[in-house]
């Protein structure tokens, strides 16, 4: 039955057939493993997981439609164990009935399910009573207990698209749900939805009311900052407000100065930035800017990603801000990215050089007998493990010398080595 036009837009507007969902098309796609999952007949337990607004609710929805399925729903947040206890025996009425009905059993936020609540779902997930369906928006790795975890498929939703939003906000027009609205508006309000679905919609049925309060035929971007307030211009996803402050971030990071960085840090999260977006450029300014002068600097930074993953917003922000500090005072090198730019352009414009024989493996007697690996060196087996004056490059190659470390850090050391090892080699040779 379709929804009433009093009801919540996103009501009016959730998806009634698989046919009608927007995004998740790597899983909802023809031959994609969800949608084969529907085209089964055969429902099975699984894990949704994925951040706000991105459809785990209405997927569950339409696969209890798909089974002809009685649908349940617990929210983890509010229940306890005595909702638990009360849909067991909703499913086994169901069951039992004169029709045999399937129950598929939704639990939102499954990861606030302690580990006592988690297993209280075991043995009816294992006796078939119902298809259990959690939906979390933290690692299930980390917040699902691993004897549920290996009876249920982890299917990870992906942030909403602009395109994806963009249909949203066409739909919603097409019913007649909000006003005509400028190509500029459009622009910012999918920048503040930020991938979710949800945020978008409540933003649209916001403006909607105003709009009707103001007699507005036509929502602009002014008008929208003006009602929306400092909330929507302080922070724009796609627009150079956001690409200047995190090349101010980065570029303080690469200077050396961690007040600067930390105060460019903060500013990024009070303006909206999705805090997992910093924590991948952390990472990716720990293998561009620091490299080898601190190899601990990207453990750290794959740390503080994995403990903002099981900690969430506002605790595990710290463990980013930690990062962001000691990435500013680490030693600085770029001398991998330099390296590997240029052995990635050499390999780009050179030809494809064969292996030498005394690199290649040697699995089959034909290949011994052609001499594959034959004067092969173990350099284990050598002086200080290094077969000194043995080649590795291919047959005509130059010594390229991409990598070329510098005297600052760890790179100090590995700069020594690297000497004294090409001594070693001119020696022998």
């Amino acid at each position: 039955m379709a929804p009433s036009s009093h009801a919540p837009l996103a009501e009016r507007l959730r998806p009634r057939t698989l046919a009608e969902v927007i995004g998740q098309q790597h899983m909802l796609g023809e031959g994609m493993a969800l949608r084969l999952a529907f085209e089964s007949g055969q429902p099975h337990s699984c894990i949704l997981w994925g951040p706000p607004g991105v459809g785990k609710t209405t997927i569950a929805r339409l696969m209890a439609d798909a089974f002809d399925a009685q649908f349940l729903t617990i929210s983890a947040v509010l229940g306890g164990v005595k909702d638990i206890r009360e849909a067991v025996e909703l499913a086994q009425a169901a069951r039992n009935g004169l029709t045999a009905q399937r129950t598929i059993l939704f639990v939102d936020e499954v990861h606030r399910f302690n580990k006592s609540q988690q297993d209280a779902f075991l043995p009816h997930v294992e006796s078939g009573l119902f298809t259990f369906i959690g939906a979390t928006t933290e690692n299930p790795s980390f917040e699902v207990n691993s004897a549920l975890l290996s009876r249920a498929a982890v299917y990870v939703l992906q942030p909403l698209s602009e395109d994806d939003l963009k249909r949203i906000v066409t739909k919603a027009q097409a019913i007649d749900a909000v006003p005509s609205i400028e190509p500029a508006a459009v622009d910012r309000l999918i920048a503040y939805a930020d991938g979710d679905a949800r945020r978008l919609l409540n933003t649209l049925e916001t403006l909607s009311v105003a709009a009707g309060s103001e007699k507005l035929t036509k929502i602009t971007d002014a008008w929208l900052l003006k009602v929306l307030g400092e909330r929507m211009r302080r922070y724009d996803k796609g627009g150079e407000q956001f690409y200047d402050t995190i090349s101010a971030l980065h570029k303080s990071v690469r200077g050396s100065d961690p007040d600067a960085a930390l105060y460019w840090f903060v500013r990024m999260l009070d303006g909206g930035a999705d805090p997992r977006y910093m924590a991948r450029r952390f990472i990716r300014m720990a293998s561009e800017d620091i490299g080898l002068a601190d190899p601990r600097a990207l453990r750290l930074a794959l740390d503080a990603a994995d403990v903002y993953e099981r900690l969430g917003s506002p605790e595990g922000e710290l463990a980013l801000a930690e990062c962001v500090i000691y990435l500013a005072v680490a030693p600085k090198s770029n001398a991998v990215y330099k390296a590997f730019n240029e052995a990635r352009a050499f390999v780009k414009k050179d030809g494809t050089r064969p292996v030498p024989m005394h690199l290649r493996n040697a699995p089959t007697k034909l290949m011994k007998e052609l001499d594959y690996g034959k004067g092969y060196r173990y350099a284990h087996d050598e002086e200080g493990g290094f077969a000194a004056g043995e080649r590795y490059l291919p047959d005509g190659m130059a010594e390229p010398g991409f990598y070329r470390p510098v005297e600052r850090g760890l790179e100090l050391r590995i700069a020594d080595k690297l000497r004294e090892l090409k001594k070693r080699n001119d020696q022998n040779n």
